[in-house]
């Protein structure tokens, strides 16, 4: 069963970058859509990225269009989210997670999720 472990989160200052990585444990991790989402504390886990399969559809909550970038190294077994020009309110925790293919708006499509990493963004 495919198993998703993110890293590198952390605490930095208000326009600074990070990059965070998801690292997919078998081959099935190359035929599924991964999406990152984050929760803050107090409120609703949301979508915030997407990467189909294929690696040729991408998209992005409006609040990060412009700022952070998707993508992801086959090879490697692993997604990236770039996170630029961070605000305070991108803090939470950043999950990634799979579902067969295709990005879904629906957030119970993904049926694989790892165990997150805390991104904090403060002055």
């Amino acid at each position: 069963q495919l198993q998703l472990v993110e890293s590198g989160g952390g605490l930095v200052q208000p326009g600074e970058s990070l990059r965070l990585s998801c690292v997919g444990s078998d081959l099935s991790f190359a035929v599924d859509a991964i999406g990152w989402f984050r929760q803050a504390p107090g409120k609703e886990r949301e979508g915030v990225s997407c990467i189909s399969a294929s690696g040729n559809d991408t998209n992005y909550t409006d609040s990060v269009k412009g700022r952070f970038t998707i993508s992801r190294d086959i090879h490697k077994r692993t997604v990236y989210l770039q996170l630029n020009k961070l605000k305070l309110e991108d803090t939470g925790v950043y999950y990634c997670a799979a579902k067969r293919l295709y990005c879904s708006s629906a957030i119970s499509d993904f049926d694989t999720w790892g165990q997150g990493t805390q991104v904090t963004v403060s002055a």
